[in-house]
């Protein structure tokens, strides 16, 4: 009897592999049982008993996984040979119960709609449109800059601790959730990866824990970018699977942040990716636009230069393909370079809510 039901369950992961094709036909479906309905309450249970606890469950339960894995392996590397079917059976019942629990407890937001959809704005944007926003966008960065340093010249440095940092990001989703309600974010569950330095080296900055939805935060990444890191992360924990999205929704929560140093984050990470996508479309204005910003502001984007290509190493781009054909497998056909999709929502939402 327990041989059929491991065997049920190793093969229950193709019914799940099916429906989750037929759902990602259903954005709208999705979008209102799932992300607005379901997943709220398991994110919120998630947070409540995993975000008061001062270090990371699930990078925890993470190490404990794998050194069972590991030793689950060196005792039945026999049985590959001797009984493979059934050592295949406990490795498939395992994939699927976690392909399961991942979907429930996070990943069916890729399936969710588009966040354009959501917001009624355009998905595309003409050249001269993303240079007139950029333009906007050096003003009220350089001018928040300029609050900060009171020189153009100088780079704006934190006057806050990465623990202070990361307390304080929920203040930015306080006041995103006046005109988005369903924004709000409590409780909170944002921590430092105890894995930071693979973490570095593999070029990530941060990841949302879909085990136990906490928002982790590589601590070794500049002050300068805990703001916008830790809002990111936080828009994956509202349900904003898509890195676009998120990014998108990151900025915004930064830039409506009541602190000036979280603004100046916001403002800078969002005209770093309008920057680069003019630098794509229009070189010729890209450069006459460049010569525009404060120098203070591109010695903050040169100092998260430098800190990467301190880290940079040969097993990087194999783990960037890696996530990069994981987000193709999960709804996000652009990859990783869905990343400069953020300026699309940028442009078009700002057109309609201009920068004040």
């Amino acid at each position: 009897m327990q041989k059929y039901k491991k065997t049920i369950i190793a093969l229950s992961i193709i019914p799940q592999i099916i429906l989750i094709k037929i759902l990602a036909q259903f954005p709208e479906f999705v979008e209102n049982i799932y992300s607005h309905g379901l997943y709220v309450f398991i994110s919120k249970l998630m947070r409540y008993a995993f975000g008061w606890i001062p270090f990371s469950i699930g990078d925890l339960l993470y190490t404990v996984a794998v050194i069972y894995l590991l030793r689950w392996l060196v005792i039945h590397r026999k049985r590959i040979v001797t009984d493979t079917k059934h050592w295949f059976l406990d490795v498939l019942s395992t994939i699927s119960i976690a392909y399961f629990a991942f979907h429930l407890l996070w990943a069916f937001n890729y399936y969710r709609l588009p966040l354009h959809q959501s917001l009624e704005i355009e998905h595309d944007y003409t050249t001269a449109q993303l240079i007139d926003f950029t333009k906007s966008l050096i003003a009220k960065t350089n001018a928040i800059h300029l609050s900060i340093t009171n020189t153009d010249s100088a780079k704006v440095a934190m006057p806050y601790s990465k623990t202070e940092l990361l307390k304080k990001v929920p203040e930015g989703y306080d006041h995103l959730a006046e005109q988005f309600p369903h924004l709000a974010y409590s409780p909170r569950s944002i921590k430092r990866s105890l894995y930071s330095v693979p973490l570095t080296y593999m070029g990530f900055s941060g990841y949302l824990n879909p085990f136990t939805n906490e928002a982790q935060i590589d601590g070794l990444i500049p002050t300068y970018k805990y703001p916008t890191t830790g809002s990111h992360e936080v828009a994956h924990q509202l349900g904003y699977a898509a890195e676009n999205e998120a990014n998108f929704i990151g900025s915004m929560a930064a830039m409506k942040h009541p602190d000036v140093y979280f603004k100046y984050s916001g403002h800078a990470f969002a005209l770093r990716h309008c920057l680069g996508e003019l630098f794509k479309r229009d070189p010729e204005t890209y450069n006459l636009l460049v010569e525009t910003v404060n120098k203070g502001i591109l010695k903050n984007y040169q100092e998260v230069r430098e800190f990467w290509d301190a880290y940079e190493n040969p097993t990087e781009p194999l783990f960037k393909s890696t996530y990069n054909s994981f987000l193709k497998a999960n709804n996000q056909s652009g990859g990783m370079e869905s990343y400069s999709y953020v300026v699309a929502l940028l442009v078009n939402y700002y057109a309609k809510h201009p920068l004040n």
